[in-house]
């Protein structure tokens, strides 16, 4: 018997990810002492508080069942007041919020509610692979819109193709950015609303970093400027703000009408979160501010990383936000060359820049998820090949 897999399968490139896996786990196999700085996942733990709160409720059998396709009410009066705090924006717990498997599953779901076989999604390059994916999933077509340094890594809206922009229907973007590490200002948002709002292009703005920031940076909200509202939405995640990747909890906000038709895309798919994870994340909400030292954390590490790095002569930025140093390649290099040289040399596991889109190329991503033992003695071993 001949298996043989759709076509739009077959569009896809190899998840980048499970690539990393492959190349890690071929190195540890050789007895490599490997330091992994190319998955961003938190080493450190769930915080305790968050833990208890799941214990406590999973104990009660009612958590057991089925969940609500729209999630508990209080896990959406939660995210609504959490939001009305931290950003000054007012949303209605029953129709412009919907809790999410993670915010990737909303991410790769939504195209399925708006694109048509053919229509486009503008898509920022680099970007997090389930923008391109979930696109051509829905037979939708991704077209990148450059993310270049010269424009602080800020899609030009200015410069898509009118031909394109007509056949567009979604639009997405993600501040502060990943890979980038780059950030976002309200006059950028508003830009992005008003082209949204004449070209009638539903934005769809991953926010997985926004809490995610240094030195008093405060990212701001899509949704805080006139008219985003009505423009799309934005989709939160707690995995990364509390270390829970593995809790897959995240949340969508913004315009009821993308909300409801979201909503029902996941309601033929999935089954809601696990009841007694949603109770936690009740709690993880409420005890936010309980995550400041957490955040100190990783800019202590970006101090070590990248001012070791810049102490052996390897120019590189100091991100403002995210966990990630998005590093220019050195002379005569690629980002695989580089991202090769320094498995194969320093055992060290980095994240190649084109990895994320062709506009990547030049770069390498950093996740600063060790410790700083660990990234002094990964500063240690690039200095020596370098």
């Amino acid at each position: 018997m001949k298996i043989d897999i759709s076509d739009r399968l077959k569009k896809l490139p190899p998840y980048l990810f499970v690539e990393i896996d492959k190349a890690k786990k071929k190195a540890r196999d050789s007895g490599a002492d490997v330091i992994d700085l190319g998955v961003g996942d938190p080493d450190m733990p769930t915080p305790k508080f968050i833990i208890d709160a799941l214990n406590k409720a999973s104990l009660d059998p009612a958590t057991h069942k089925y969940a609500l396709d729209k999630g508990l009410p209080g896990l959406r009066i939660e995210i609504a007041k959490w939001y009305k705090k931290r950003f000054n924006v007012s949303l209605d717990p029953d129709t412009e919020v919907l809790p999410l498997l993670g915010s990737k599953e909303g991410i790769a779901h939504i195209p399925l509610a708006f694109i048509n076989t053919n229509d486009v999604v503008l898509v920022p390059d680099p970007c997090y692979p389930p923008y391109k994916s979930g696109t051509i999933f829905a037979g939708g077509e991704p077209v990148v819109m450059p993310l270049r340094k010269e424009n602080a890594f800020l899609p030009d809206l200015k410069a898509l193709k009118r031909n394109e922009v007509k056949r567009s229907k979604m639009m997405f973007l993600n501040y502060p950015n990943n890979p980038t590490s780059s950030i976002a200002t309200k006059g950028f948002f508003l830009e992005a609303v008003r082209f949204a709002a004449k070209e009638n292009i539903i934005i769809c703005h991953d926010a997985a970093y926004s809490e995610m920031a240094f030195e008093g940076y405060r990212p701001p909200s899509f949704l805080e400027v006139d008219g985003a509202k009505e423009a799309g939405i934005e989709f939160h995640s707690l995995s990364k703000t509390f270390n829970m990747t593995g809790w897959r909890v995240g949340f969508a906000c913004g315009s009821a009408d993308v909300i409801k038709a979201l909503s029902k895309v996941k309601s033929n798919i999935d089954s809601g979160i696990f009841t007694a994870v949603q109770h936690a994340a009740i709690q993880a909400l409420k005890g936010i501010d309980r995550m400041a030292r957490t955040m100190k954390v990783y800019q202590s590490r970006r101090d070590v990383f990248v001012d070791g790095l810049n102490k052996i002569g390897w120019s590189v930025d100091k991100p403002k936000a995210t966990f990630y140093v998005w590093a220019p390649v050195i002379k005569r290099h690629t980002s695989i060359t580089l991202a090769k040289l320094l498995l194969d040399e320093a055992s060290c596991v980095v994240t190649p820049g084109n990895g994320f889109g062709p506009s990547g190329e030049g770069y390498i991503r950093v996740a600063l998820t060790r410790d700083e033992s660990l990234l002094r003695e990964a500063v240690k071993r690039i200095s020596k090949i370098l």
